[in-house]
């Protein structure tokens, strides 16, 4: 009877760790959680190929010529974590091509709460091209290409078909010298971990049936528009008063690169916002511009200013902040005059709306930090972890405005009358908006710093409301009626 137990128990246990096959992709796969990289030009679901083939839905994965050796190709598991714990972490997959290849295999974590860890085949032979679906192993404890043996729950696994296996080194190794290819994989198998759960809204991914980073999809609020409106025109300024370095309006000084990668290249791209030249910051933790050989004396100028719009849904705990590198004359930072936004401050960050920041730079204002001195400025660096952030009229000014340059702000409210908000749009910067009822008793206030606010008002009773509205170039008290 003892032995009757024990072999029922070691059955039970044997098959809780059994493998299963965590992804056949015939359900719908997201886009969004396919990433190809270094040259590899598509990784997609697709029909099986093979001749007579009956594997349905299967990945391909197609490497160039042109790309790196080590490009590739990864994917996101969609309903359990792989466990690769224990003596053996192994993966099993299904693979086929119509040429010879080996692959490597790495499994990732992106919380980063798992090392990670690459293996090839075990049996360290090159699949043979055109000898149908075979089905292939491969154990995560070889710590190829400097990594280490997997241990742990993972979601992210990477396939890298320009490896030899025989050598356990890239078929070729010189960037831009890729291994061109078109291979598949299907039935994808392992121990399954933990349940990877709902919706990841909040993970600063796009993953799930998300359509970008944290929103859309049927579990996560949708994506906000990027701006269709370009940033707000400056008003018109003497030249002597400017002091440029980004703005269609302006003279700008010479930069000698918009995407220095101090924090990784790519950052800092230009874009066209309805015909207006627009740099997009996204990807990485910081862009900076440089002007090493061309540095400006902003001494004399009083005020700074800076447009963005970013499309992020969520803004708790985002930041944008700017800092101007002063070298005081010498080869690297000696001070810096640094502007730090963030859902706080005044002006603060909104989502889906042009931000228009322009302050005098005074150091009683909490906004700023660092040192006011800017008479050998070298560098221009944005810190932030927004997903994505446009930003235009970047530059210094005397805020000297004669009266034949100012443009007296107008301002639309509308629906007008509304059963739930208000849209206030102006021609200039929007700096306050107070709403009072027919008392005379405030009922909220706003300081949007941008050209259109959405008023809620539905809180708000039935009846007749006064906004009043003041921009930078004059002010106006409207009615607005709740229905």
């Amino acid at each position: 009877m003892k032995k009757i137990t024990f072999l029922f128990c070691f059955l039970v246990a044997s098959l809780g760790y059994s493998q299963v096959v965590l992804e056949d992709f015939e359900s719908m796969y997201p886009a969004g959680d396919l990433n190809n990289f270094e040259g590899t030009s598509s990784a997609s679901i697709v029909a099986d190929p093979a001749p007579g083939g009956t594997n349905g839905n299967v990945l391909e994965i197609v490497s160039e010529a042109s790309g790196n050796p080590w490009q590739g190709a990864s994917m996101l598991l969609q309903s359990n974590f792989i466990d690769l714990t224990g003596p053996n972490p192994q993966v099993q997959l299904d693979i086929y091509s119509t040429s010879s290849f080996g692959m490597l295999v790495a499994a990732e974590n992106p919380s980063g709460m798992a090392p990670r860890s690459a293996g090839d085949s075990d049996s360290n032979v090159d699949y043979v091209g055109g000898s149908g679906w075979q089905t292939i192993t491969i154990t995560l404890n070889q710590g190829l290409d400097g990594t280490t043996t997997a241990n742990g729950d993972y979601e992210l696994l990477a396939f890298f078909p320009g490896w030899n296996n025989a050598t356990d080194g890239w078929v070729t190794g010189a960037p831009g010298v890729g291994t061109p290819n078109t291979i598949y994989i299907d039935n994808i198998t392992g121990i399954a971990g933990a349940a990877l759960g709902g919706p990841t809204c909040n993970d600063g991914m796009m993953n799930g049936m998300e359509t970008g980073v944290d929103c859309g999809g049927p579990d996560c609020p949708a994506c906000p528009a990027p701006p269709t409106m370009g940033a707000p025109a400056p008003p018109s300024r003497d030249a002597a008063d400017v002091l440029s370095l980004y703005s269609g309006a302006y003279a700008n000084t010479t930069i000698e690169t918009y995407d220095a990668g101090f924090c990784g290249f790519g950052g800092s791209t230009e874009v066209d916002i309805a015909g207006n030249p627009t740099y997009l910051y996204s990807g990485v933790p910081c862009i900076g511009w440089e002007f090493t050989n061309n540095r400006i004396d902003a001494s004399s100028f009083s005020h700074i200013h800076f447009d963005f719009y970013t499309d992020d849904p969520d803004l708790t705990g985002k930041v944008f902040n700017v800092k101007f590198s002063d070298w005081a004359g010498g080869s690297m930072e000696n001070s810096a005059l640094e502007i730090n936004v963030n859902a706080g401050t005044t002006p603060g960050i909104v989502t889906g709306a042009w931000v228009s920041v322009d302050l005098e730079i005074n150091f009683t204002n909490p906004i700023f930090a660092g040192s006011p001195t800017r008479s050998d400025l070298a560098q221009f660096v944005i810190t932030s972890n927004l997903s994505n952030a446009w930003y235009d009229n970047v530059y210094f000014h005397r805020n000297l405005l004669g009266t034949e340059d100012l443009t007296t702000s107008e301002f639309k409210a509308f629906p007008n009358p509304t059963q739930n908000s208000w849209n206030i749009t102006s021609n200039n910067i929007i700096k306050t908006v107070a709403v009072y009822d027919v008392l005379g008793k405030q009922v909220f206030a706003l300081k949007p710093s941008a050209t259109e606010v959405e008023v809620d008002g539905s809180t708000l009773s039935q009846g007749l409301y006064f906004a009043r509205i003041e921009g930078e170039n004059g002010s106006e008290t409207v009615k607005l009626i709740k229905e």
